[in-house]
């Protein structure tokens, strides 16, 4: 699929313009995921459902992804982006005061479509104002040190709105941020040309998702960056999935949860400038490595830790993340063309829903089974194991 045209841009604009994205996404999603486990106990009174609960979630958002592509090629991305900001927040707005637990649910469902999108469409502005001096793995590193800085200040804030006003209060915050994002992009005053819209056959369409995700795994050397993407965002769904939960089982407060969270975000925030410069001296296997290797070591050790050492776990592999975060999916982005990625980026998008998927089920599994929330500690050794055992195998 061709690359949208860009019809006019704001004079400055450049590829860290969309880098810079990432203090509004950091932030809103760094309040949203702080009370979002708790929220979703609250209704469903079990950890386990919880896991159930949040993998249909998942599925629904993979499914949304698979599309994606169908999506672009009737409608600009500029046009999508915008849309999927008002998505978003509306539904958050409406979280925050919905009493029953459908609509909630709805909600949050909906809601869904547009974070989804908005995930998949920024690196793809990124990688189309990617230069030669300005690689992506530079804008990257700029992308996620603003994520953190913004995921840093969140967690903190949105404790202190649920200890004054609920839970679901954090919600109205997170869609003001989203809001500001969108004047943000505003700003930008980017304009693409608009795409014939063409009725399309509902079973060619399915073929052609078919046919792409064939073509997306035929590609040498896409299916071990699927398995690495995979396996970074399974370590990430188990931890803002469960590290609340564990926290408040454990009987600390949700202050110390807010502490928690936000000392696990300076690793983030103090080597994501560097990361883009440590890429191009040592290369991205030695930091994927160094981070599913050191993930693996904590997590086993948080199966049998308890009081503040198990606290101290969940910072300590903060630092494992941090390795890997700006690195995880440039292994997709070195193995394709510009031409090819917006039609292949919503496969590969997939390996950041389907861990949401399976990670929730296996955790429910293994909480059923052995009677303790701790327990899912040992599924994240396993997977950050098996994954160091990829990248050894791997000749570069």
């Amino acid at each position: 699929m061709a690359q949208d045209k860009y019809i006019s841009i704001g004079q400055s604009v450049s590829g860290f313009s969309f880098a810079n994205l990432g203090l509004f996404t950091g932030f809103a999603d760094g309040i949203y995921k702080a009370v979002y486990s708790l929220v979703i106990l609250e209704i469903f009174r079990s950890s386990a459902i919880v896991g159930i609960y949040v993998a249909a979630y998942s599925a629904f958002c993979m499914v949304v992804a698979l599309f994606a592509n169908e999506l672009f090629r009737r409608f600009s991305k500029v046009r999508v982006f915008n849309y999927a900001l008002i998505g978003v927040i509306a539904c958050y707005a409406m979280m925050a005061f919905s009493v029953q637990p459908n609509t909630f649910v709805a909600l949050d469902w909906t809601s869904g479509i547009g974070t989804t999108l908005i995930g998949i469409l920024i690196p793809l502005f990124m990688a189309d104002f990617a230069t030669r001096d300005v690689p992506m793995a530079r804008l990257n590193s700029r992308y996620y040190l603003w994520v953190n800085i913004g995921a840093f200040f969140a967690p903190v804030f949105a404790m202190y709105l649920a200890e004054i006003f609920g839970n679901r209060s954090a919600f109205f915050a997170s869609a003001c941020v989203y809001l500001a994002c969108m004047f943000f992009f505003k700003y930008l005053q980017i304009v693409q040309e608009d795409k014939r819209i063409t009725p399309v056959n509902p079973r060619t369409t399915f073929r052609a998702l078919r046919r792409n995700a064939m073509a997306f795994f035929r590609r040498p050397g896409m299916l071990r960056a699927y398995i690495i993407n995979f396996s970074f965002f399974s370590l990430s769904a188990m931890r803002a999935l469960y590290v609340p939960i564990v926290v408040i089982e454990a009987g600390f407060s949700k202050q110390t949860l807010g502490y928690v969270l936000t000392l696990g975000i300076i690793p983030y925030i103090l080597l994501s400038g560097f990361m883009g410069r440590l890429v191009r001296r040592f290369g991205k296997k030695l930091w994927l490595i160094l981070g599913f290797g050191t993930f693996a070591l904590i997590s086993a050790y948080a199966t049998v830790a308890s009081g503040y050492p198990l606290l101290a776990c969940f910072v300590l592999w903060q630092i494992s993340g941090a390795f890997m975060e700006s690195v995880h999916d440039l292994l997709f982005f070195d193995n394709t063309v510009p031409s090819e990625r917006s039609r292949f980026y919503g496969v590969f998008r997939t390996s950041v829903n389907l861990p949401k998927i399976i990670a929730p089920i296996t955790g429910a599994l293994v909480i059923a089974v052995f009677g303790t929330t701790v327990a899912v500690w040992g599924i994240t050794a396993f997977v950050a194991v098996m994954a160091t055992l990829i990248l050894f195998s791997a000749k570069k």
